[in-house]
């Protein structure tokens, strides 16, 4: 077993598997299932490239044979870093293949993330595209590995300068792969096992209070589950299309049912690395897109966006809208405005994944964030104390179930306030858990800002704000935002000196910070004000800012 995972206890693992939930199947395996049933069918379009299902099992196949020989083994995690496009699936099976573990890092990370992803995991290798939206991830790389010299390879989508381009680890067939095929005589031995079902296949990333990684081990069972059900309850199937409009290395867009979830359906996923209206409402016409998912500020966009072109949505049958909460204002008119059915997911990385269903009532759908995807998830609404509070009352949520982790990765102490006693994921989500299974999300319980669905601790970014010479107190707060829900405001301390909002971005920039942690308004106050035992009233800087709104 996997040093520093957290595994479910016997007892409940027997029983996943005695239930079915978790059943003896690896991700890379799933591929090769899926190929034999779909086989010259259209699996992933991206631009003018269309790849079948055969080929991209067989791309996954050579790829694992090139990873090895360059020297991926068992056990070693590989940082992978690539926006939508084609190259990310067949990469991602063909490490989950060879059983090492990729750690699915987004687009947007920049030096700051993957430099602490590459301390914390001891990744042996880096996997980027060249340039993508005018940033060049060599360059990335390159102050990656100043500060991580464990970093061996870096292998790049595109042109690799100095790197190793992906392309040169299309390996021949029978050079590796999941079902253990030899090796061949090149001196990589003979292939791996395959890996267990209940084994660690990749992580996920999760935000939180401090800003620092956490990693969340996910296993071939639990996520295999995770995708089928997601696809049965979205009601997938050989006719779907599915636009994959936010990063496919965020959990929604991966299996929520997402990409993994449209190829166990048979369906077609289609890649843009632009979600702009502009963008994605001419594919959705031309690729005939039947589904897709959000983030509130772009489904708050594009059904403004309906009013100003002219494309035919007429395919798009389902608008899933998760990250965030979506207001019941504005969910009341999507079906209106794009002419497809909403379906609120209100989830998280960890585990847990609520749906509103496809034939629930509009209002149910307006005004509620869905109910358990398993009947094994188990839910409870706490106080303060620990103590379950009454349905429909407010209350911190906890949850525990198949595809909901024990434990993140390496994180021993954190795991000890995060987990009680029996298991339970201590969210930080404030709920309402009402009578008929369905949640209501009210918010974090935590220090957390939720920019659009974007995760920001605020105290990461107090803390590279400190590091400017002029700052010598800060504090970061949200504030509501009708689009995003809530922006970033820092007030800081900065005596003497005219510190404004460019400059303190431009500061952090240069950081390494990724661009949606920047904050959005900052207030330069004289001193912060404190609470009776002295520390930073932050309630008091929200309630500012509230009546400024109001004024």
């Amino acid at each position: 077993m996997l040093a520093g995972f957290t595994p479910w206890p016997e007892e409940q693992a027997q029983r996943y598997r005695e239930e079915g939930y978790w059943q003896d199947v690896t991700i890379g395996g799933l591929l090769t299932t899926w190929a034999d049933a779909h086989g010259d069918a259209v699996a992933v379009t991206a631009g003018d490239r269309r790849v079948s299902y055969r080929e991209l099992d067989g791309w996954a196949h050579r790829l694992a044979g090139g990873l090895r020989r360059l020297g991926i083994a068992p056990g070693d995690t590989v940082l992978l870093q690539l926006p939508n496009v084609v190259e990310f699936l067949p990469v991602f099976f063909a490490l989950c293949r060879i059983g090492a573990l990729p750690v699915l890092a987004l687009p947007a990370h920049r030096e700051h993330e993957i430099g602490a992803l590459a301390e914390l995991t001891g990744a042996s290798a880096y996997v980027i595209a060249d340039q993508d939206l005018g940033f060049d991830y060599r360059e990335l790389a390159r102050q990656v590995r100043r500060r991580a010299p464990g970093l061996q390879h870096v292998v790049v989508a595109g042109d690799a300068a100095e790197f190793v381009p992906l392309a040169s680890l299309d390996a021949p067939e029978g050079a590796g792969g999941d079902a253990g095929v030899a090796a061949g005589a090149d001196g990589s031995g003979p292939a791996p096992a395959r890996p267990d079902a209940e084994d660690v296949a990749f992580f996920l990333l999760s935000g939180g209070t401090t800003g620092q990684p956490k990693l969340i081990p996910r296993t071939h069972a639990d996520y295999a589950y995770n995708v089928r059900a997601s696809a049965e309850v979205c009601e997938l199937g050989r006719d779907t299309v599915y636009l994959a409009a936010l990063p496919v290395a965020h959990n929604f867009a991966l299996g929520c049912p997402g990409v993994l979830g449209t190829l166990h359906a048979g369906g077609r996923i289609v890649l843009t690395t632009d979600a702009s209206p502009d963008t994605a409402f001419a594919l959705i016409e031309r690729e005939g897109v039947t589904v897709t998912a959000l983030v509130p500020p772009l489904a708050l966009l594009w059904m403004q966006a309906v009013e100003w072109l002219d494309d035919d949505l007429a395919t798009l049958e389902l608008l899933q809208v998760g990250g965030a909460k979506l207001p019941a204002e504005a969910a009341r008119r999507v079906r209106g405005t794009l002419g497809c059915t909403l379906q609120q997911v209100f989830g998280m990385g960890e585990g847990l994944l609520n749906y509103t269903r496809l034939d629930d009532p509009d209002e149910l759908v307006a005004t509620t964030q869905g109910r358990p995807l398993s009947p094994a998830d188990e839910l409870r609404a706490v106080d303060e104390q620990g103590r379950e509070v009454a349905p429909g009352e407010a209350g911190q949520l906890l949850t525990r179930g198949p595809y909901t982790l024990r434990g993140y990765y390496r994180a021993g102490e954190h795991n000890a306030t995060a987990f009680t006693p029996d298991g339970f994921y201590r969210t930080g989500d404030l709920v309402r858990l009402l009578p008929n299974g369905y949640v209501v999300a009210l918010g974090r319980t935590k220090e957390v800002i939720n920019k659009g669905g974007e995760k920001v601790a605020a105290e990461e970014l107090e803390n590279e704000l400190l590091a400017h010479p002029a700052v010598r107190e800060v504090a970061v707060v949200p504030v509501p935002d009708p689009d995003f829900g809530e922006r970033i405001c820092a007030f800081v301390v900065a005596p003497g000196v005219g510190l404004g909002l460019a400059e303190a971005v431009d500061f952090l920039v240069e950081r390494g910070l990724a661009t949606y942690k920047l904050p959005d308004r900052l207030v330069v106050v004289a001193a912060l004000p404190l609470t009776t035992v002295g520390k930073v009233n932050k309630r008091a800087l929200t309630d500012r800012l509230a009546a400024e709104a109001v004024g």
